[in-house]
Formats: C-alpha cells, structure tokens, sequence
C-alpha cells in the first residue's frame, strides 16, 4: 500500500515538472510571439494614405484586414477605455481595459493590445479613438510612434450608433469603445491630423493669441464696470476705455479725486510723459470738468483705485505681448511658400491670412477645395424626402474658427475689394435664386477659399477678371441662347 502511493506520488510529481515545463515553454513562446508582433507593427498617418489620392470608403475597408486588431478607445480626461474586436466585429475581450493618462497607463494599454493581439493571431492593431476636446492628442501621437495606427470617429456617428447595439440610451466610458471599435471596422473613420512644423506652430501662436484676446476682452468688461461705480462719467468721454490715452490716465489718476488734484496740466504731463501723439491733449479739460462734478461711489476708494490701475496695467501688458504674438505670427506665415501672392487681394491682410492657414493646416492632404469647405463646416446640406425640399444650408460641422476667419476674409475683400463687392451685389440682386445677405457672405467666403488653395497649390497670381467669370450678365445669357439655337 505504501509501495503503490509511493508510486503515485512520483508520478505525480513528474507530471507537475512536465506540465510546468511545458507551461514554461508555452510562456516562452508567447512571449516571442508579443515581441515579433511588436517588431512588425507599422502605423499609418494621413501622409501615407491620404497625400496624392483619394482615401475613399474601399481603401477604409482595404485597411482594416484579417490579421487586424481593431480596438475603440473612450478618451478620458484622466482614465481611458479600450475594448478589442477583429474584422468581423466579434468580440475578443469581455471587458474594458482603464488606463491612466501617462506613461505608466500608455504602456499597459499597450502591453494590453499586443497581448490580445498574440492571443488571436493578430499582427496589425487599429487604434479608433473618438477625439474628445484635446486629451487624446498624447495618446495618438503615442500609439502612432510605437507602430500602432490610430484612426478617429465621429462623435455624431458615435451618439448615432450607440443605441443599435442594446436599444438603450445609456452612454458610459465600458460601452462607448465597443461602438468606436465597431464604426472603424465598418470604415466609419478619417485618419486624424496632428499639425507639424510651421503648421504646428501657426495654430498654437493663434490659439495663445485667442486666449489673451479674451482675457483683455475680460479685463475691458471689468474695467468698465468699475469705472461705472467710482467715474460713471469718464465712459462719455473715453467711449472705448481701452485707448492708449485712456489707459495712461487709468494707470495713474484712476478716480475723480486724482484727476482734480492734478488739475488740467497734470493730466497733459501723464500723456506727455507716455510720449503720446495726436489730438487726445484737447480731452484734458473736459475730463477735469467731468471729475469736479462725478456722482461716482466715494465709498472703497482705496481699494477701486488699485483694482482699476491694475486692470489697466494688464491691458497694457496684453497689448504688447499681441504686438509680439503678430509678428511671430506674421513671421512664420511668410515662410509658407507663395503665401506672399495672396496680399494681393483687397482686403485679405496678414491676421486673415495666418489665420485661416493655421486652421487648414497642410494643404498637400486635401484632393480638393471641396474637402476644405467640408473641413470647415461650409458644406451645403438639406433635409429632403418625397414630395418635400428642405431648405439648403451650411453644416456647421468643421472646424469652427476656420469658419470664422473665412467669414472674416469675406466681410473684408467685400468692403475692400471691388470686384468681390460686385460679387456680393450679384449674389444678392439676381433675377434667379437672389441670396440673402449672410448666404452671400458665406458664398463668398467659399469662393475666397477657392482662391486661395488656386493660388496656394499652383502658384498663380490673383487675378479679378477670372473671379467676376461667376457674374451671369444679361448679353452673355442672351449669347448663350443664341448659341444654342443655331446648335
């Protein structure tokens, strides 16, 4: 008897040994396995795909092959989501993988994949992310620089989509990369743009430009309101507090009290001292006359008289560093080649131009003006169905300060240039489909944007004969009619 469970335990125990070694082998190889799929890992970025044709819906579905692990990511301030399918749209976790949004939870997200990936035979890996204001920029350019290609979704189609699964409205970080994933396997994606070199450092000078732009706009707002209380009748004189002239008086004799006490020459000397020019001198004494009399607050003057002096001070110190933002703006726009042809429309000057470069980003990914006016949510759209047209408008759906500064860009050449006002005229005064007055604006805002990828991508000079082409006069539709009877 203890002969036989003497045997049974040697024989178990050489089976442990067996099966541990044959497990250790199976982890060896497995680990091999991650280590090739990590070699052979090649990302693909809109230069490759995108740069001289056409990425259409086939080539969408040509990316996403067999041997792809396609996985969604829900974008996180601070914790991601990321759930894997394959090219069926079969599902090869159960559950979400959280990661945190550093190095740390970038390598387990990626440690992660490729596991998944060796697990189901995968040697390629998809990233579909839904770009969520700006926190996925990291972790795209991440993936992308570890061979990893990263595509984005729309987040209309995802809110469209996410019912179809569970016909549930519920929305939460562990259901929503299922339904990205899904959206990429079905070539429901466009590969994102992350901008470089002068493209890169356009957009952020112009997105700083627009925070201190709203941060001076800030200042004037609280200024105003402080000058209300305490000099409710400095506002009649100085209608924009913001003026040089204004702001060398605010940043020294804030209150009433100060300007009497330094009396009419006083005031003269704070301009004088500022070095300023002009026919501001001749407001000297009206601004005396207006503090002798003011019915503003006498109480917590102390205390306005600093708060006024440093939102005036600020203003300064904002207007100078917008002098610097422009001309490194300005700068850095003049490099970009043939850019200096487009100063030669009426009306587009150099703000407008860094401007709307900055939002379009590199030109040589767009096959198309048409694309661009899509990119920026100028694309022509309607609701029809039947017996019913719905009324034609533009989508909105773009990139909104793109929109701006084109809309900018037409408001200026209309007013500056004469051919683009006969333009305007045109759209608004024809016989046949006249447009309103913003439709026109907007109409024009696409033919500037038309002018400027013509001239930007062939090199050719702006010409306003070819720009008036579009006017349909009377003689040339009477030509036409005859031409085609005697055809």
């Amino acid at each position: 008897m203890n002969r036989n469970a003497h045997t049974s335990k040697k024989q178990t125990s050489k089976t442990a040994a067996s099966e541990g070694r044959r497990g250790k082998e199976e982890q060896a190889e497995f680990i091999k396995k991650c280590e090739e799929i990590v070699k052979g890992l090649q990302a693909h970025s809109w230069k490759d795909l995108e740069v001289g044709h056409k990425f259409r819906h086939n080539e969408k579905l040509d990316l996403i092959t067999a041997g792809s692990l396609i996985v969604g990511c829900d974008i996180g301030s601070v914790k991601h989501f990321i759930r894997a399918i394959d090219a069926q749209g079969r599902a090869l976790t159960n559950k979400p993988f959280p990661f945190e949004n550093d190095e740390e939870g970038f390598k387990a997200a990626h440690d992660w994949m490729v596991k998944v990936a060796a697990q189901n035979d995968k040697t390629q890996i998809v990233l579909a992310l839904e770009p969520t204001g700006h926190y996925w920029f990291c972790f795209a350019a991440w993936c992308t620089s570890h061979g990893i290609t990263v595509v984005q979704v729309n987040p209309y189609a995802v809110k469209a989509t996410k019912e179809i699964q569970d016909n549930s409205q519920l929305k939460s970080d562990r259901k929503d990369p299922g339904v990205i994933a899904e959206l990429a396997k079905n070539g429901n994606y466009s590969i994102p743009y992350i901008a470089e070199g002068t493209y890169a450092s356009l957009r952020e000078l112009e997105l700083f430009r627009e925070r201190v732009s709203e941060d001076r706009i800030r200042d004037i707002n609280r200024l105003c309101q402080e000058m209300d209380k305490y000099f409710p009748e400095y506002r009649r004189i100085y209608k924009e507090v913001d003026k040089v002239f204004s702001l060398a008086v605010l940043a020294k004799a804030p209150l009433p009290e100060d300007i009497v006490r330094i009396g009419e020459d006083g005031v003269r000397a704070l301009w004088h001292s500022e070095k300023l020019r002009g026919g501001g001198y001749s407001k000297a004494a009206e601004l005396l006359q207006k503090a002798k009399h003011s019915v503003g607050l006498r109480e917590g003057q102390a205390q306005a008289r600093m708060s006024i002096q440093y939102l005036a001070g600020s203003i300064r110190d904002k207007d100078a560093r917008l002098d610097e933002i422009d001309a490194e703006i300005t700068k850095l726009a003049k490099s970009i080649q043939c850019v200096e042809k487009l100063t030669a429309i009426p009306g587009l000057g150099e703000r407008i131009i860094s401007g709307i470069l900055s939002e379009i980003g590199d030109l040589i990914r767009f096959d198309g003006v048409k694309e661009i006016q899509k990119y920026s949510g100028l694309g022509l759209v309607s609701e029809s169905s039947g017996k019913h047209n719905g009324e034609t408008h533009i989508s909105h759906r773009g990139r909104k300060r793109l929109r701006y500064w084109l809309y900018i860009g037409a408001r200026s050449v209309v007013v500056h240039s004469s051919e683009f006002a006969k333009l305007h005229t045109y759209y608004t005064t024809r016989e046949e489909n006249p447009l309103k007055k913003m439709q026109s604006l907007m109409a024009i805002a696409c033919k500037l944007l038309r002018v400027i990828y013509v001239i930007l991508t062939k090199g050719v000079d702006y010409d306003p004969q070819k720009l008036l082409g579009d006017i349909v006069r009377p003689e040339n539709a009477k030509n036409k009619t005859k031409g085609a009877a005697v055809a």
